[in-house]
């Protein structure tokens, strides 16, 4: 099908200035880019004009962060992202994802990272390799198509886990060499990089000599690694520099995940990451970044529990919260000392907010802070937090309130930012990031507050995430590359989704294609599912298609 596009302000992605101009798709791909009013529907032979007065053309977003792996698959409609513009997600994030795998290594994911992203029963976990992941994403099951586009990183944590379990422990010679041969075995099959999550077991166990022997392999294969690493909080910037020599020690490019600096201790230190960051691109290393335009984190309750706590998967982390006597040792290190799986920071009771459980009996505490709950039983809060844990295996969500706004707006100034919403689509109340970060950035940050131009707000946005993924012939407006745009209308575009409601369209975008099927259609879904499986190949270069 043709679609001509007529009258639109087109901003392009690549940080050019805006101009009007008339757009054609043909098919899956634009065929054509042409001054405004150079293009007629009897001349294109279009069956389908869209004036686009008032409207910005742009390409589609893409999420460096999303946490969409299996709600892709569940909840294929995926309004939360296409509804925001969004066209093509990163998954596979924070080292815990759900390939590669074996039986007992899925069955230990499907339970960790629950809260991120449920753990349907009667779900077919028919794959087991990235490869057939990614072959599952393509395929016309379960009602068609995935809703967006995907590409996916390769999960450090599940590799290990795989490798050596889910308990503590350096690998011997021969388990280090597994692992690289796994995340070899992984990029050939399709995926892009490497993530890890440093304050998530198992992958926290990983000494900064076994992250180096993969990300030489994930850098020979000219991938790029992108990690949560071990403190956001308390030494956060020794976490941030120990990522940066990873990357110019092993030749591994570097995508920094979320990257913020969170909790009492960095308030007003952006600057000094910015720093560390600028002083190691100036000396050649190849760094780009993602944030979310929040202030409030979004993680796992199990998440606050010291990793030696969390060893072993969920039935040894539960014996060890029923033993009063390894209970009272994470009661002294969550609240004394500060865990590290708290970014070595002190649990502050007040901060700490249920999004979402997996045990309905529990539902009555969404919404509520560790704090609220105790003062309305009676309890200690860290009763309440083990209490918790105990009857939601381990399972629940919750919002972390630590962030500083002065940090959010001055590291998404960065010459290397890119957008990504670290969205979580499930728990009756995820933060609305998962449907709201890309129109927050444009018309709050945008627009509102002046902090980025229109221009370069769309590239942070598209371009460059483009380029990190090395996208074949996406990200950008221009002939003969995917069909992935979005309409929208810059005066009124903004998030709608809040704390208090965040399953919120946002106000503002008119039209959504992926590969040149409407998504959304004059402001409303129209169950379009045209999304592909984004490969990494032997070029070197990312796109659609079996290697």
């Amino acid at each position: 099908m043709k679609t001509l596009i007529s009258n639109a302000t087109l901003v392009d992605g690549t940080g050019a200035d805006r101009r009007a101009a008339d757009v054609l798709l043909d098919g899956t791909v634009i065929a054509a880019v042409v001054d405004a009013g150079s293009l007629t529907q009897a001349g294109t032979g279009a069956e389908r004009v869209i004036d686009a007065s008032g409207l910005v053309l742009s390409p589609g977003f893409i999420d460096m962060h999303a946490h969409s792996d299996l709600q892709l698959l569940v909840n294929r409609d995926h309004y939360a992202k296409l509804s925001q513009g969004v066209t093509t997600e990163l998954l596979g994030q924070d080292g815990l994802s759900y390939a590669p795998v074996d039986d007992a290594t899925l069955a230990g994911v499907r339970e960790k990272i629950a809260g991120w992203n449920d753990n349907p029963a009667g779900f077919d976990w028919d794959w087991r390799t990235v490869g057939e992941y990614l072959d599952r994403l393509d395929a016309e099951k379960d009602g068609g198509r995935i809703a967006t586009n995907a590409a996916y990183l390769v999960p450090q944590g599940t590799v290990r886990a795989m490798v050596m379990g889910f308990a503590e422990g350096d690998p011997t010679p021969e388990q280090q060499q597994q692992m690289q041969d796994v995340i070899r075995t992984a990029m050939e099959e399709g995926a892009v990089g490497m993530s890890s999550g440093l304050t998530y077991t198992p992958g926290m166990y990983a000494q900064t000599e076994e992250l180096a022997g993969l990300c030489r392999t994930v850098g020979e294969l000219g991938g790029f690694y992108a990690p949560h690493h071990r403190s956001y909080g308390k030494g956060a910037l020794d976490a941030y520099a120990e990522m940066i020599s990873l990357s110019r020690d092993t030749g591994c490019a570097l995508h920094l995940s979320h990257a913020t600096m969170n909790f009492a201790e960095n308030k007003g230190r952006a600057g000094e990451l910015l720093d560390l960051i600028d002083d190691a691109l100036d000396q050649g290393v190849d760094i780009t970044l993602d944030t979310y335009p929040y202030l409030p984190g979004a993680t796992t309750l199990s998440a606050i529990l010291p990793s030696w706590a969390s060893s072993g998967g969920t039935e040894a982390t539960l014996a060890r919260l029923a033993d009063p006597e390894t209970r009272a040792r994470i009661r002294e290190a969550v609240e004394i000392y500060g865990s590290d799986g708290c970014h070595g920071v002190v649990a502050e009771w007040d901060t700490l907010e249920i999004s979402g459980v997996q045990n309905p009996e529990l539902a009555g505490d969404v919404g509520k802070t560790i704090k609220d709950i105790a003062a309305e039983t009676h309890q200690e809060p860290f009763d309440v937090f083990a209490q918790i844990l105990t009857e939601d295996r381990l399972g629940t969500g919750i919002l972390q309130h630590v962030g500083h706004e002065e940090n959010v707006q001055a590291i998404m100034k960065h010459r290397t930012h890119t957008g990504g919403s670290d969205g979580l689509l499930v728990g009756a109340k995820p933060h609305p990031r998962a449907w709201g970060t890309f129109p927050r950035y444009l018309g709050h940050y945008s627009r509102d507050l002046g902090l980025l131009s229109l221009e370069e707000t769309v590239h942070h946005l598209t371009g460059r995430p483009a380029a990190r993924l090395k996208l074949h012939n996406r990200g950008l407006i221009r002939e003969n590359y995917a069909a992935d745009v979005v309409l929208f209308d810059p005066a009124t575009i903004r998030d709608t989704a809040t704390f208090e409601n965040p399953r919120q369209a946002a106000d503002g975008i008119h039209y959504v294609f992926v590969n040149g099927t409407a998504a959304i259609d004059g402001g409303k879904p129209t169950g379009a599912r045209a999304g592909r499986a984004l490969r990494r190949h032997s070029d070197g270069l990312t796109r659609e298609g079996q290697q």
